[in-house]
This record gives C-alpha cells, sequence and structure tokens, in this order.
C-alpha cells in the first residue's frame, strides 16, 4: 500500500472538499445538529477511507467517479438511519468499549430451530434474560433458496427476510425490542458470496457483462487450473475444487465453498460500493455487531493461496471506516478458522475489534481429550493477548464444525507432532480411540491430505450421549462437569463469552438430519437440533441434568457480572505445575484453576505463589466456600475454581 502520509493526507483533503458538494444535497432534510455530526464523522474517517481504497483501485481510471458513488450511498444510508439508532450511535462514540463489559454474555442460535419464526422468537425473550444474556447472535435468516443453501449462508437478498421466518420489518420490530431489553442484535454479513439465485447472479446468467463483472467467470479451465495449483479445497466430500462450470452461459464461476455459492470480485469497485449498501442497509435495521463470514477468502490473486491476502485487510478495514461515518454504534465481528497468526492478524479497532477465537475453543477439546493442558496453556501464554480496544468471542461449540487449527509451531515446542495429533483427535472425537468418551462425527474428510473436522453437539462430544446409552452414571457425572467446565472458562477467561443454544441443556446430538436428502451429507446438521421445549421445561429442577447445567451455568453467568474483574483485559495464563490443570489469573485479582482430569488433582502452594502473594485462605467465588492453601489447592475431578484474590488473608 502507498504510505507517503504527507501526500496521502493532502490528496484526501482535496478530494473531500471535491465531493462535499455531492453529498450536502443528500443531508438537507437533517437538522444541523445531525448534518454537522456525519461530516465531523467524515472528517475523522475519510483519510483512511481514502487511503484504502486508492490502494485497492487507484489504479482505475475512474477511481473517483466510484469513490463519490461509495460516499454518496453512505450519506444516503446515514439520512435514512432511524433517530433512534443515531442516538445509539452517539453513546457508542461515547463509550466505544461498551462490548468489552463484564455484563456482555453472548447466546447464538437459528431463528427456525430455536422459535420457528421472528415473531416466536420475541415471544421467548425472557428465556434469554432468564440465562443472562445481553448479546444475542442470529444465524443467517435472509432469503436464500429452499434447498442449496448452506445453512442460510447462500444468500439470495441482504434485504429480505426468509419469508419462512416472517419479515423485514419483524427483525426491525426484534431487534428494537432487544435493544431496549439490553441485549445487542448480532448478524452474519456474508460477504465473499453470493447464492446463485441472487438477483446479481441471475443478471449475470442472463448475459450481462456488467454483473457478470460482479463475479469471477473464465471462458475456459486455462486460469482456474493455474489457480487451483495453490488452493486448498473447502468441501471436498461435497463440492470439490473451487469452480463451477455453468452451461447456460458457457463459463466457469468461481465457488470457494459451494457450487452454488459465487465468489464475489472485489477487484470491481462496484462490488465494494454495493456491498457496502448492503452492510449499511444491516445496521439501519439495529444490527449493532457484525460478524463477517469467511473474511479469509475475499481477495483473489494469482500464485497465492487466495486466502489471508492484504487486499482482504483493506477491504474490510475501508467497511470498518465507513460503517464508523454513517453507522458508528455498530462494531465488526471476525470470522477466521485459519491458523493462529492469520486470525489474530483481522483483529484490530480499525478492522474487527471482536473476533471468535477458535484457537481456545479447539484445544478445550484437545485438553478434555488428553486429561493435559500442556498445548492449551503454551498457545494460550502465547496467543491470547490483545489490542487494549479489541476482545475475544469465546466459545465452547457453534454452528460449524472443529477444525484443529493450532499452530504446529506451537506444538512442536512442547514435543507434539501437530499432523500425529489431529489424527489422534479426529479419532478420539469420532469414538474410534479405545476409551473415547465422545460421539461426534467425521466432517468433510480429505483422503488426500488426511485432514477432516468434527460434527457434534457438546454434550455429546463430552460424554453425555454414551453415558445415557450405558446408564453409567459415574460417567454421566463426568461429562455433565466436563460440559460445565469448559463453559466455565469461557465465561471467565476474558472477553466475551458465546454459548451455542442448546448447550446450556445439554442437548444431544440430532442424527434425523439423515432423513432430509437435503441436509444428510452434511453432518454439521447433527449439532443443528430443534430447540426442545421439553428438555427446556426442567431447567428449574437442579436434579435434572438440564437443571444442573442451566442453573449453574446462569450462576457463573451471574457472577461474572458482578467481578468486575472478569471483564475483559488481562489475563495470564500460569503454568499450574500439575499437567492437568489449567491455570490463569485475571486483572491481577481471580486466580482460576480447572481439573481436566477425572482424578483428584493438586496445585502446590509454591506454583501459586510465583503469581501472587502467598496465601493462606482464599474463598472461591463460585461456592463461598473457604479454601485453605497452606500446602495445595485440591480440585476434584473436572473441578474448577475462581478464587477471589482480594480476599486472602
Amino acid at each position: 500500500m502507498f504510505d507517503d502520509r504527507s501526500w496521502l493526507k493532502q490528496q484526501a483533503a482535496l478530494s473531500l472538499k471535491r465531493l462535499l458538494p455531492r453529498i450536502t444535497p443528500v443531508l438537507a432534510e437533517l437538522d444541523a445538529a445531525d448534518r454537522e455530526r456525519f461530516i465531523r464523522r467524515l472528517d475523522a474517517h475519510f483519510p483512511r477511507l481514502f487511503r484504502l481504497l486508492l490502494a485497492l483501485y487507484g489504479r482505475q481510471y475512474d477511481f473517483f467517479y466510484h469513490l463519490e458513488e461509495i460516499l454518496v450511498a453512505a450519506a444516503r444510508m446515514y439520512a435514512a438511519r432511524p433517530a433512534d439508532l443515531k442516538a445509539l450511535d452517539q453513546q457508542r462514540e461515547a463509550d466505544p468499549l461498551w462490548y468489552q463489559s463484564e455484563k456482555m454474555v453472548g447466546g447464538v442460535c437459528y431463528v427456525d430451530r430455536f422459535a420457528g419464526s421472528l415473531p416466536a422468537l420475541a415471544e421467548r425473550l425472557p428465556y434469554f434474560e432468564e440465562l443472562g444474556l445481553t448479546y444475542l447472535h442470529l444465524m443467517p435468516l435472509f432469503r436464500s433458496p429452499e434447498k442449496e443453501n448452506d445453512g442460510g449462508y447462500a444468500i439470495s437478498s441482504y434485504r429480505e427476510v426468509n419469508p419462512a421466518l416472517g419479515t423485514t420489518d419483524d427483525l426491525r420490530s426484534l431487534a428494537g425490542e432487544l435493544r431496549r431489553r439490553g441485549i445487542s442484535l448480532v448478524l452474519d454479513f456474508v460477504f465473499n458470496h453470493t447464492s446463485d439465485q441472487h438477483d446479481w447472479a441471475q443478471r449475470a446468467l442472463a448475459g450481462d457483462a456488467e454483473y457478470q463483472a460482479f463475479y469471477h467467470m473464465f471462458d475456459d479451465r486455462t486460469l482456474p487450473d493455474r489457480y487451483e495449483q495453490h488452493l486448498r479445497e473447502i468441501f471436498p466430500e461435497q463440492d470439490p475444487g473451487s469452480f463451477t462450470y455453468r452451461p447456460e452461459i458457457g463459463k466457469w464461476v468461481w465457488t470457494t465453498f459451494r457450487r452454488f455459492q459465487w465468489d464475489l470480485n472485489y477487484a470491481n469497485p462496484a462490488v465494494f460500493n454495493a456491498m457496502a449498501q448492503e452492510m449499511l442497509f444491516l445496521a439501519n435495521l439495529g444490527v449493532e455487531v457484525l460478524r463477517l463470514d469467511a473474511v479469509a477468502f475475499i481477495w483473489k490473486e494469482m500464485g497465492t493461496s487466495c486466502e489471508n491476502l492484504p487486499q482482504a485487510h483493506w477491504i474490510i478495514q475501508a467497511f470498518n471506516a465507513l460503517a464508523r461515518i454513517a453507522a458508528p454504534a455498530m462494531v465488526f465481528k471476525s470470522e477466521a478458522i485459519v491458523h493462529p497468526d492469520d486470525v489474530a492478524s483481522y483483529i484490530h479497532r480499525d478492522e474487527c475489534p471482536i473476533s471468535y477465537n477458535p484457537t481456545l475453543m479447539n484445544l478445550l477439546w484437545e485438553a478434555l481429550a488428553t486429561r493435559e493442558v500442556r498445548l492449551l496453556q503454551h498457545s494460550m501464554r502465547k496467543r491470547f493477548s490483545l489490542p487494549d480496544d479489541c476482545a475475544w468471542v469465546n466459545y465452547v461449540r457453534c454452528h460449524d464444525d472443529i477444525g484443529w487449527s493450532f499452530a504446529d509451531e506451537d506444538a512442536a515446542e512442547i514435543g507434539i507432532n501437530g499432523f500425529d495429533h489431529r489424527r489422534f483427535l479426529n479419532a478420539f472425537y469420532t469414538g474410534y480411540f479405545p476409551g473415547s468418551f465422545a460421539r461426534g462425527l467425521p466432517f468433510n474428510y480429505n483422503p488426500r491430505t488426511q485432514d477432516m473436522r468434527i460434527s457434534g453437539m457438546a454434550a455429546s462430544l463430552a460424554g453425555l450421549e454414551q453415558a445415557l446409552e450405558n446408564g453409567d452414571t459415574l460417567r454421566q457425572e463426568h461429562a455433565v462437569r466436563r460440559i460445565l467446565l469448559l463453559h466455565s472458562i469461557i465465561v471467565s477467561a476474558g472477553g466475551i463469552p458465546l454459548i451455542y443454544l442448546g448447550d446450556e441443556l445439554g442437548t444431544l446430538n440430532d442424527y434425523s438430519y439423515r432423513d432430509n436428502p437435503a441436509r444428510a451429507k452434511d453432518s454439521r446438521w447433527v449439532h443443528r437440533p430443534a430447540f426442545d421445549m421439553a428438555r427446556a421445561a426442567r431447567r428449574a429442577d437442579a436434579k435434572t441434568i438440564e437443571g444442573r447445567i442451566f442453573q449453574t451455568l446462569r450462576r457463573l453467568i451471574h457472577i461474572r457480572k458482578e467481578t468486575p474483574a472478569l471483564a475483559n483485559g488481562e489475563t495470564t495464563f500460569f503454568d499450574t505445575g500439575n499437567p492437568h490443570v489449567l491455570g490463569y489469573v485475571r486483572h491481577e485479582q481471580v486466580l482460576v484453576l480447572a481439573n481436566f482430569s477425572e482424578f483428584e488433582q493438586q496445585v502446590n502452594r509454591d506454583m501459586l505463589m510465583s503469581i501472587w502473594r502467598s496465601p493462606e485462605m482464599a474463598v472461591d467465588l463460585i461456592t463461598g466456600q473457604e479454601i485453605g492453601c497452606d500446602d495445595a489447592v485440591v480440585l476434584e475431578p473436572y473441578q474448577y475454581v475462581w478464587l477471589q484474590i482480594g480476599r486472602w488473608r
């Protein structure tokens, strides 16, 4: 990227001066204070936007035409922004790190699987409040084909809700009600690709050259073959390769994921402008956190893997600048299941200040399988810290598979072969490893690379399904403790904990997907069950498995909200001296110990003294009990403690 800052600043100022007359009429109907706020934000963020767009599109002869179109579109979207959201903009600008609060607790679900429709979901908001959620991520809910939709990620329209779920007005109404209850709405922005049923794709299929340029299309296999020398297959079982032939137009279309998901061509500035307007439309619905889907893949360049290229970052940063101008209440959350270094590269206040933490997620499951925390602890000591104005989203499970994306170099540093270890984990979580407690399913095994991922609900992966089948009460107890252990860590480690709704009740795998031809080849549907109201009805009875998990998790969330030391910020992972026990300190005030073994474990006083001053007695925030530390802290199987350091005697 061209980086002569003084020249760029000068050119940005000249460009903005020239472009303002085009924007002013759009803002004419706004009151003076509203116009002033927009112009102030434009002055603050346009230089960054100009620099990024110049790097992306500056070589094009019509660059300034596209720049003008982008700014005019942003002004129009701001003018259309509802007054209550503009008020939220000002509130968020006054408290820009609102997402770092200890009171931020997330849940994620599919509307249809959880409630059936948006109006029905609105009736269940008290359930979310009962659990303690302040952040609700609704999985893709916009119009997509009935069959070939990849769970909603093949979008036919970014502005029309799937009619089976309700209307766009229903979504707007739900967003307002969530906001009144102090719950932030989170939606996906599927911006790498559209469905082949999207209007743009349909126009391209009809031969419209303007819309064919919205995608990557090739007349023969020459260039696709050259690209594929460096590309990895994402869905080798369902749709091998990265290109799909469309006989209607005699062209090959770039389809990284599925043959019906067409990759957008961001080398075309018209695509950037069109998608920026879709983004701001979502912001104007009341979205407060926008999850950017498949961020790694949005820029293509011959001779590379077409993943995590610099231009992908520039595009996201440019979207970020536009949002700061036209909808500053909304922040971005990145999703990238790639090498941990690449995951971290998207996390920045000017890019995605919030990010999923896939490394923590997959290493929590790794530690459960091995009963050792060496790799988890080692990796988190290196990779958990973030810039002060950013936050992880920590999760146990989600709608997607588990990919073992830990860093091979981290594993090698403690004597673990990454390739062999992944084979062990795949065998363990599919139940083939002797003594495994897990009931998981393989997802997209690649015989060439031997890569594979794992599908399954948390409870089934943690052993509850197998234990119930066998009628083994001890193993049931261990499974429940494993489920709670993992959730205790995402709630206490720092960042935003995200609960995959259903896990709070110990929901098991749902194998009925095999009876649906449209889903039978995608094992991820095993962990997308319909919400079980009968199971939920037992959540108040602590004698049931559902009640025990729900009530314990609810208490953990309550403790988090009442303990500022558990807000986002400093987390120090340390070696407990026991390979089965994970340890970390939050803000030098709360010390967490977690036993990943089904046997009693101890952490010696000498090891604890290396982290904080010598204690004699502490209070466990979870139980309220005093714990003596004269010689050692003793942990029962799968026990975790949150020790309040401020209460050491």
